[in-house]
C-alpha cells in the first residue's frame, strides 16, 4: 500500500475510532409540526411506514415541533402526522440517500372528523430507479424458516431474493455467480465469505431490514457484486426498554436460546444480541439422515448509539461469534471423526457529520478477524479418501468514507475505501485410499497392483495397465504408496484502494445514475479496474410502471479463503501438477460487463410486479473446488463466463391481514476453460466449454402469510422448487457403474427393477430402464457438458409455521408461541452430488421446532 494511503488511513482511523455511522443503506429523516399561523405543534405523533416491507417507525414531536427518524431503509413511505384538536395529515415520501431528507408539516384546525385512513396506492409501490432490488424487514425475517442452524441469514437471503439458487450450508448462487455477495452492515464492506464454513454470521435478530440488490451495483459497491446486502442493525436510539428471550427445540436434538435487549434516551442508545444453538444436523449431510453431524454456534452482538447534537452522530458495532462443529460422515467412511472450529471478531466504529439539511460526511472504519481450525481424525486412515489439517486466519481492517449532499435534481456521493487483508494458511493432505488415484487397473479397469508400483512405467512389468486418469501430482502424498503428508505453510497480504463517485438525477418522471468507480488490487498479482456504470429508468405514473435499462463496469476480485495454497497449485490445481516442481499462477482480478433491463408494475394499491434479465460477460471468473464433503475449498478462476438470465418478484401489500410474495429465476452459467488454482477435482475441469453447478433453469419461492390482527395467533407457509443444479460427476451409465455402493443409494440409482442399496451396488446393466432417482442421468450418447449436463433432480419442499406473539393477551409482557415443520413432505432430495464445487449434500428432512419466548 502506498505511503501516502496508509497515512490517510491512520488519520481516518484515528479520528472515528469512537464512533460510527448509519449504513450505506439507511438514511435520516428531519421535519417540523406547524399549526396554520406557524407556530410549532409539540407532542404530535408522526409516523412512517412501508406497505410491502411493514417497516414502521413512530416518533413524537419535541417542544419546538420537531422530530427526526434514524437508520430509515432507503424506501418509500408514509407518513402520516396527527396531533390533538388538529385534522391529521398525510404524504408520501422517498428516502434515497443517506443525505438528510427535511420536511415540514402544517395541520389544519379541526373542524370535523379528525382522523383519516391512509392506504397505499400504486405509487407508494413504485420506486423510480434503474436497479432491482427488494427489501426485507425485521418483521419477515423473525417468520421465515430456518433450514440449516447457524445460518439464518443465509436462508432469509435464499428465500426472499429473486434469482438465487439454494445450496448447501449456507451457500446460495445470485444472478448465475457462486458466492458472489458483499455485506455491508452499518456502512461496513464485507467482501469475504459468509456461510458458517467459512467464518460466522450476523445474527439475523441483530438485523433491522436489508436491501437486497440484484441488479446494476452503483459505485459504492465493489468486489463481488452480482448480490449486495446492504443491511442496517437494531438500535436502541430513543426507545424504551425492550427486548426478547426465546428457547426453542427440535428435531436432531436442535435446542437453542436467543435474546436481545434494547434502551435508549434522545441521545444514546445501546441493543445487545447472545444467541446460542446446538444441532445434531449442524450441516447439510452427504447423507439424508445425518451421521457425526453435531455442531453448536454461539453470537454475540453490540451497538452502541451516541448522538452528541443535530450535527453529529456515533455508532459503535461490536461482535463476537464461534462455531465448532463434526464433518458429517458417510456410509463408505463410518470411522472418519474429522472436526472444524471458527472463531470471528469484528469491531466497527465510525462518525457521522450533518453540515447542513443536505450534506452528510460518513467515516467507518473496521476491524474484523476468523480464525479457523480444521483437526483431522486420531487414525489418519479413517479420513477416506484423504486426512486434511488446517490452520487459518483472516485478518481485514481498513477504512471507508464518502460525502453525500443534495444540489438541486442531484444527489451526490463521493467516497474512498482503503483496506487491507493479511492472510495465514497452514495445510497437510494425504491420500489414505490406494483406490481414489491409482497408478495401475487390471484389464475390466478397476485398481489394482502392489502399492510398491509408484510410476506408470512399472505396470506393465506385473500384467497391469497404465492407469489413463493417474494424477502425477497426487503420488508423493499418497501414504498408502510410501508418500509423506502434503504441508504447506505461507502467509501475504492483500491491499486494496477504492474511489467513487455517484449521481442520482431526478427529472421529470425521468431518473438517471451515471457513476464510476476506480479499484486498485495488489495482491500475489496486481491490477486496477476503471468501472463506468450508469442506469436510467422512466415512471409512466397513468399507469403505474417503472421502465429500467443499465450497464455496469466491475471489478472481480479472488475468494481471499485459501487464496495462497491455491495460487500456488498452477493451471489445472495439484491433481495435474507436481507440487513445488512448476512456477505458481497467483489469481488475477477478473473483468465484468453486466448489462440489465427490466419492468415494474403496480396494480393498484394490492400488487407489484418486478421483473429483470441480466447478462454479464466475464474474463477471469471465479468459483470454489471443494475439498470432497468438506467446508474446506480453494478459489479457482476460469478464462472466462457468460451468464444470463430472468429473475423477478411479486408482491402484495398487507391485504386485511394476508400477505404473500413470489420470487423466480432463471439462470444460464456457462464457463470457458482452462481452469487455474484448487487441488483435487470431485468431478472433471478440463472442458473447454461447460454449464457451471449454479445453472438452474427455474427456481422459485412462494411465501403466505395470515395475520388476522396484531395479537391474533399467525400462520406462515414456504413453498420453494430447484428444477436442478448441474451434477457434473455422473454423464453417463459407466460412471453410474463405477460409484460406490452408497453413492448409488444417495442418488437412487436403478437399472430396470434393480434399485442400489447402501450395501449392493449395481455393477452391470444392460438394459435401456436405467436412471436415478435424485440425479437426471443423460441418455446414452446425449451427453454433452454444455447443452445437455446431468443435474439434480426437480425438487418440492414446503415449510409450515403456527404461532401467535401475544399468546395470553397481556400488556406489556408478550409471551410467544411458534411451531415450524420443515419439510412437509419429507421429500428426500440432493442439493448437489460429488460437485467439485460444492460435494454432496441432501436437504433437510423433515424436521420439527417449537419455540417459546417472552417480549417486552
Amino acid at each position: 500500500m502506498p505511503l501516502r494511503h496508509l497515512l490517510l488511513f491512520s488519520a481516518v482511523f484515528i479520528t472515528g475510532v469512537t464512533a460510527s455511522a448509519q449504513s450505506i443503506g439507511s438514511g435520516t429523516v428531519n421535519g417540523m409540526v406547524l399549526d396554520p399561523s406557524g407556530a410549532a405543534i409539540p407532542g404530535a405523533t408522526v409516523s412512517i411506514q412501508n406497505p410491502l416491507t411493514n417497516y414502521r417507525q413512530n416518533v413524537m414531536s419535541g417542544a419546538n415541533g420537531e422530530f427526526r427518524f434514524t437508520n430509515v431503509p432507503l424506501n418509500n413511505y408514509h407518513l402520516t402526522v396527527t396531533a390533538q384538536g388538529f385534522t391529521s395529515s398525510e404524504q408520501d415520501l422517498r428516502v434515497q440517500s443517506t443525505a438528510p431528507v427535511t420536511i415540514s408539516v402544517a395541520l389544519k384546525v379541526a373542524g370535523g372528523a379528525t382522523t383519516v385512513e391512509v392506504e397505499a396506492n400504486g405509487a407508494d409501490l413504485l420506486e423510480n430507479v434503474p436497479v432491482q432490488h427488494n427489501d426485507v424487514d425485521q418483521t419477515l425475517l423473525a417468520t421465515l424458516p430456518t433450514t440449516s442452524p447457524a445460518s439464518g441469514l443465509s436462508d432469509a437471503i435464499t428465500l426472499t431474493a429473486p434469482g438465487v439458487v439454494a445450496d448447501s450450508n449456507g451457500f446460495f448462487h445470485p444472478q448465475g455467480d457462486h458466492a458472489q455477495t458483499s455485506y455491508y452492515v452499518d456502512g461496513q464492506p464485507i467482501n469475504d465469505q459468509q456461510s458458517k464454513g467459512f467464518s460466522t454470521q450476523i445474527p439475523e435478530n441483530a438485523i433491522q431490514s436489508m436491501e437486497l440488490i440484484t441488479g446494476m451495483p452503483s459505485a459504492q459497491y465493489g468486489d463481488k457484486t452480482s448480490l449486495v446486502v446492504d443491511a442496517s442493525t437494531r438500535s436502541g436510539l430513543g426507545n424504551k426498554p425492550f427486548g426478547s428471550f426465546e428457547t426453542y427445540y427440535g428435531s436432531f436434538g436442535t435446542l437453542g436460546e436467543d435474546g436481545s435487549f434494547g434502551f435508549g434516551t434522545a441521545k444514546f442508545g445501546e441493543f445487545i444480541v447472545l444467541d446460542s444453538t446446538r444441532s445434531g444436523r449442524f450441516l447439510d449431510s452427504p447423507e439424508f439422515y445425518p451421521m457425526h453431524d453435531i455442531g453448536n454456534s454461539e453470537k454475540i452482538f453490540d451497538r452502541l448509539d451516541f448522538e452528541s447534537g443535530p450535527h453529529d452522530a456515533l455508532h459503535l458495532d461490536l461482535f463476537a461469534a464461534r462455531n465448532w462443529f463434526q464433518i458429517p460422515t458417510t456410509y463408505d467412511q463410518p470411522g472418519q471423526d474429522q472436526r472444524q472450529r471458527i472463531q470471528t471478531f469484528n469491531v466497527a466504529p465510525g462518525y457521522q457529520h450533518t453540515f447542513s439539511s443536505n450534506a452528510l460526511l460518513t467515516i467507518n472504519p473496521w476491524v474484523r478477524r476468523d480464525y479457523v481450525d480444521y483437526y483431522p481424525s486420531g487414525d489418519l486412515f479413517q479420513d477416506q479418501p484423504a486426512t486434511l489439517a488446517q490452520d487459518r486466519h483472516l485478518l481485514n481492517y481498513g477504512v471507508r468514507a464518502d460525502l453525500s449532499t443534495v444540489v438541486g435534481k442531484h444527489t451526490l456521493k463521493f467516497g474512498t475505501e482503503i483496506k487491507q487483508t493479511r492472510l495465514f494458511e497452514e495445510f497437510s493432505l494425504g491420500i489414505t485410499d490406494p483406490a481414489f488415484n491409482p497408478v495401475c487397473v487390471d484389464a475390466n479397469g478397476n485398481p489394482a497392483g502392489s502399492s510398491s508400483i509408484t510410476n506408470p512405467a512399472g505396470c506393465a512389468s506385473a500384467g497391469l495397465t497404465a492407469n489413463s486418469n493417474f494424477s502425477p501430482g497426487l503420488a508423493a502424498y499418497d501414504l498408502t504408496r510410501g508418500g509423506s503428508l502434503l504441508r504447506f505453510r505461507n502467509n501475504g497480504k492483500v491491499n486494496q484502494f477504492a474511489f467513487y463517485a455517484q449521481d442520482s438525477i431526478a427529472i421529470g418522471n425521468w431518473s438517471f445514475t451515471p457513476s464510476i468507480r476506480i479499484d486498485q488490487y495488489n495482491g500475489l498479482s496486481e491490477a486496477t479496474g476503471v468501472e463506468p456504470r450508469a442506469g436510467i429508468s422512466y415512471q409512466v405514473k397513468k399507469t403505474g410502471t417503472v421502465l429500467r435499462i443499465s450497464y455496469a463496469r466491475t471489478f472481480e476480485t479472488p475468494y481471499n479463503e485459501n487464496l495462497l495454497l491455491s495460487s500456488a497449485a498452477g493451471v489445472g490445481g495439484l491433481a495435474t501438477n507436481v507440487f513445488g516442481a512448476f512456477s505458481s499462477s497467483p489469481l488475477r482480478p477478473g473483468t465484468r460487463n453486466q448489462y440489465n433491463t427490466g419492468v415494474q408494475q403496480a396494480f393498484g394499491r394490492y400488487l407489484l410486479i418486478d421483473l429483470g434479465y441480466f447478462w454479464k460477460f466475464t474474463r477471469t471468473a471465479y468459483d470454489f473446488d471443494t475439498l470432497f464433503n468438506t467446508p474446506i475449498t480453494f478459489p479457482i478462476s476460469w478464462r472466462k463466463s457468460n451468464l444470463d438470465g430472468v429473475s423477478g418478484r411479486i408482491s402484495t401489500t398487507n391485504l386485511k391481514g394476508f400477505q404473500a410474495y413470489l420470487t423466480l429465476g432463471h439462470t444460464r452459467a456457462r464457463f470457458f476453460g482452462p481452469e487455474t488454482g484448487g487441488l483435487i477435482f470431485n468431478s472433471p475441469v478440463d472442458y473447454s466449454v461447460f454449464r457451471i453447478d449454479h445453472d438452474q433453469a427455474y427456481e422459485q419461492t412462494v411465501n403466505l402469510r395470515y395475520q388476522r390482527s396484531k395479537n391474533a395467533p399467525w400462520v406462515d407457509f414456504t413453498w420453494r422448487y430447484d428444477s436442478g443444479q448441474v451434477a457434473g460427476n455422473v454423464p453417463d451409465l459407466t460412471t453410474a457403474l463405477s460409484l460406490t455402493a452408497a453413492q448409488q443409494a444417495a442418488i437412487g440409482f436403478y437399472c430396470g427393477s434393480q434399485m442400489a442399496t447402501i450395501t449392493n451396488a449395481i455393477t452391470t446393466c444392460n438394459g435401456s430402464n436405467y436412471g436415478a432417482v435424485r440425479l437426471v442421468i443423460p441418455r446414452a450418447g446425449t451427453e454433452n457438458p454444455d447443452t445437455n449436463p446431468p443435474r439434480i433432480a426437480s425438487h418440492h419442499t414446503f415449510d409450515l409455521s403456527a404461532g401467535t406473539d401475544n399468546l395470553f393477551h397481556t400488556e406489556p409482557v408478550h409471551v410467544t408461541l411458534k411451531a415450524t415443520v420443515l419439510n412437509l413432505s419429507n421429500e428426500v432430495s440432493l442439493y448437489n452430488f460429488l460437485s467439485t464445487f460444492s460435494g454432496t449434500h441432501f436437504i433437510t428432512p423433515r424436521s420439527y421446532t417449537v419455540n417459546l419466548g417472552v417480549t417486552f
